[in-house]
């Protein structure tokens, strides 16, 4: 069962949990340059988050902003009943801060700078929930050894929850108030005040679609400050629209409203902070996505020249072929006649294949070879020679230095168009190039191999079916069958019945002779048959080799910097989508006005 209490403490722990994934995105280590700039930006948005969790049940702070002689402290002056600060029209007079609190206001809950502040007491109903802060003007360059104006309203915005903005007839296009105000109303409730009743036409309406572009504004007033301060003064209830303001103050700022406007203004500066670091941060995706295709072009590349190499090489080391085929095909073939000759042949052939073995220097013997036995020797190779005939493997497989440079000169243009710290790619020399092109190499090998086996096991397959036997054991019998038929015929009957000696031993050369040749005829026949089925093997092998994804290249440390950013940059829009949807449950007093929401519209359009 849902009650207030508890909608308002779930909405607390969706902040909570918002604000502590922001802090672990501004804490990840990172070379993005863009990144690097969002997490500074978000740490300064979480420092003020932080105060102003920290001053939930504090009096709200009530900030006047507005140009240079708009009626700031007449107004202040007028909501206090009493001439605090001093008022003009012409040169400013607000030069130091002043701070108006009720007496019984603790001012260290509110963390504002009380040592750059003049402070005023009053006790005064009007002040129970809310301090009053009269603020310099933004539009001044006036210095009194302490800064500008400006410098000071800038230190003491973030302390503010909501900010009375004071404008006239004269001074309500100011771009440099309008400029000022973009920059504080992230995290702030706004009231919009027309002064100078007294003087001026009123100008709300062509004011409020001014700002209608920007900001949500239910209300303006305008007011005469001068005469609310003399009705103040002599007892008399406030009327027409400074009654209206005052009476918005006191029960829109009450105690039972400053939870709900903080936490609709933490919410904003979160939703601020995560909106610029996604704009910044998409500004940039254009970049990685080029760096990250022209990654997968080297990869492409290089996967291309390193299969090419191994077609050439499997085309070449037809007898490494040929041994493995045999044996696979021995395996298939069972105990026969013939499949018996096929082992003598084998073995002798695995005799020679010993040898080749301490030959074999290229990755595509290697991986003839076999899976087990290549790595095995690729290991003892690492060992021995300590990665010196690794570097040198890389240049036998077509990466030779001319391509190590030139991909490197290639990739490092997009690195700096992508704004990657230029320290993290310029680590790369040569030889550690090398040593990444020598893994690249070494992975390859093993993916080669697995194929290798593969497609032996795929050809052995097709050349032992129960036809292909049938066959060369009948061509093989016949010859094993006449020998056999003619010693028996010699022996049983020309020697018994017709006195015919029997066959000497020059029969029995000649006949192991022309067996020998035509075990011959037979093996050089079935090897030629499985040669012929190589081919087109190998160049299968090849074009799954090329399509085949290498599962890193030339420069992994990159690829992973790349990968990184652009899962960080899908956690930060992801984060302002929660915002965003978390504003439309944090509700504000609705008579305040506020920054527009622009992130329902950029996301419906993107």
């Amino acid at each position: 069962m849902h009650t207030p209490e508890i909608d308002q403490l779930e909405l607390l722990a969706s902040i909570d949990r918002i604000r502590h994934r922001a802090e672990e995105w501004c804490n990840a280590p990172t070379t993005w340059e863009p990144m690097i700039f969002c997490q500074g930006l978000l740490k300064r948005v979480l420092k003020r988050v932080e105060s102003l969790q920290f001053r939930f049940e504090a009096p709200l702070v009530v900030a006047t902003f507005g140009g240079t002689g708009t009626g700031k402290s007449a107004l202040v002056n007028a909501l206090v009943g009493v001439e605090v600060s001093h008022s003009g029209r012409e040169r400013p007079t607000t030069r130091k801060p002043v701070l108006i609190a009720h007496t019984d206001t603790e001012l260290d809950l509110l963390q504002l700078p009380l040592d750059e502040i003049d402070v005023f007491r009053f006790e005064t109903p009007t002040l129970k929930d809310f301090v009053i802060l009269d603020c310099p003007d933004p539009d001044t360059s006036d210095s009194n050894g302490t800064g500008t104006n400006l410098d000071r309203l800038r230190r003491l915005l973030p302390h503010c929850d909501v900010l009375l903005v004071v404008s006239t007839q004269q001074k309500y296009r100011s771009s440099r108030v309008t400029s000022e105000l973009q920059a504080a109303a992230a995290g702030c409730r706004m009231i919009f005040v027309q002064s100078h009743a007294d003087l001026d036409e009123d100008i709300r309406d062509d004011w409020k679609s001014l700002l209608s572009e920007s900001y949500q504004v239910p209300e303006m007033f305008f007011v005469d400050s001068l005469s609310a301060l003399r009705e103040q003064q002599n007892e008399i209830a406030p009327s027409g629209e400074f009654g209206k303001l005052l009476q918005l103050l006191t029960s829109g700022l009450g105690a039972s409203q400053r939870i709900r406007i903080r936490r609709a203004n933490i919410v904003d500066l979160l939703q601020s902070g995560l909106s610029r670091s996604v704009e910044i941060l998409d500004a940039k995706v254009s970049a990685l996505t080029e760096l990250e295709d022209v990654l997968a072009q080297q990869r492409v590349t290089l996967s291309q020249r390193m299969a090419q190499r191994l077609q050439d090489e499997l085309l070449t080391s037809h007898g490494l072929w040929e041994r493995r085929l045999l044996a696979a095909v021995n395996e298939h073939w069972g105990m026969s006649p013939f499949s018996a000759v096929l082992r003598v042949y084998h073995g002798i052939g695995g005799i020679l294949a010993s040898l080749t073995f301490f030959r074999a220097r290229s990755t595509a013997q290697m991986a003839l070879l076999g899976t087990l036995q290549g790595k095995r020797w690729l290991d003892q190779l690492k060992k021995e020679q300590e990665g010196a005939e690794a570097l040198e493997r890389v240049s036998r497989f077509g990466l030779d230095d001319a391509h190590l440079r030139e991909a490197e000169i290639v990739v490092s243009g997009y690195v700096q168009s992508a704004e990657f710290q230029p320290e993290m790619f310029a680590q790369h020399s040569m030889t550690e190039l090398k040593r990444d092109a020598a893994q690249v190499e070494s992975q390859f090998v093993l993916d080669a191999s697995q194929q290798v086996d593969s497609a032996i096991d795929s050809l052995a397959q097709k050349n032992s079916t129960l036809n292909v036997r049938i066959w060369y054991e009948v061509l093989f019998g016949l010859y094993v069958v006449f020998v056999i038929l003619r010693v028996g015929y010699n022996f049983f009957y020309d020697s018994l019945f017709n006195g015919q000696p029997l066959l000497s031993s020059d029969f029995y050369l000649a006949a192991g002779l022309f067996l020998i040749l035509w075990s011959g005829l037979l093996v050089t026949t079935f090897t030629w048959r499985l040669r012929r089925g190589m081919k087109s093997a190998v160049q299968h092998l090849v074009s799954e080799m090329v399509d085949r994804k290498l599962e890193r290249g030339l420069f992994p440390s990159l690829e992973d910097e790349l990968r990184q950013a652009q899962r960080r940059t899908n956690a930060v829009r992801q984060m302002l989508l929660d915002v965003d949807g978390l504003r439309n449950e944090v509700a504000a007093p609705s008579e305040l006005a506020a920054k527009k929401n622009f992130v329902a519209a950029n996301s419906k359009t993107s």
